[in-house]
């Protein structure tokens, strides 16, 4: 009688290859985890800036159309910078309205009052341009974390900037004018706006999409 070949039954794995294999697989998943949570936080950070760069050009963009718009209306000063806000006269199709860039703790606030179409009501607005609260309506935020600004204007006259701050060009007034006493260094006269302004932003760092650093625009002013 012929003796039975000898099977050998099929080993199974060791605790500890179970083990080995277990760590292995869990150090090639936090891997990959650590490299998906790197390219999500780049792309965070990716969107971010470009979120900051183009609200900061959604600013500009609206500071070059007020300037751009400028007008003398001889009522109240057309354009004034007091070192915190600039006040300035806007045309617009149906009649002038009063704007405000005001830097107030650190934030660059816009004020714009409605359309206006009588003097009188122009002077109002003028005269709560100068009294303007945190919570007065119509105030949007345009830039944060802004730690100081300034502004220069040109003149072609004297073919050069100076700061705004300054008394600036003066020019006789119109025989009609009827501009207020303090838009006039002196009587029989009036401030001649400016051929050119210059921004200077000095935005601080941790603002909105990493945007830091001094910023200057300048915009050539049209007059009609």
């Amino acid at each position: 009688m012929m003796p039975r070949p000898h099977t050998r039954s099929p080993r199974g794995f060791t605790l500890v290859e179970v083990l080995v294999s277990l760590f292995v697989l869990a150090t090639l998943a936090s891997m990959a985890w650590q490299g998906v949570a790197m390219v999500v936080r780049s792309r965070a950070a990716a969107t971010e800036r470009v979120d900051g760069l183009l609200r900061l050009q959604s600013v500009l963009a609206q500071w070059e159309a007020d300037l751009r718009e400028l007008v003398d209306t001889q009522t109240v000063p057309a354009f004034g910078f007091d070192g915190a806000a600039l006040r300035l006269t806007r045309r617009r199709e149906t009649g002038v309205q009063m704007i405000v860039w005001q830097l107030r703790e650190g934030r660059l606030m816009r004020w714009a009052s409605p359309v206006l179409v009588s003097g009188e009501a122009l002077r109002d607005a003028w005269m709560l341009s100068q009294q303007l609260q945190p919570d007065t309506p119509g105030q949007l935020l345009m830039q944060a974390q802004v730690d100081a600004w300034q502004l220069y204007v040109y003149s072609r006259r004297s073919n050069a900037w100076s700061n705004a701050q300054s008394t600036g060009d003066v020019k006789a007034a119109d025989a009609t004018s009827s501009t207020s006493a303090a838009s006039a260094p002196a009587t029989g006269s009036r401030l001649a706006l400016p051929d050119g302004v210059r921004l200077s932003l000095q935005i601080a760092p941790g603002a909105p999409g990493g945007v830091s650093g001094i910023l200057v625009r300048d915009l050539q002013i049209v007059h009609p």
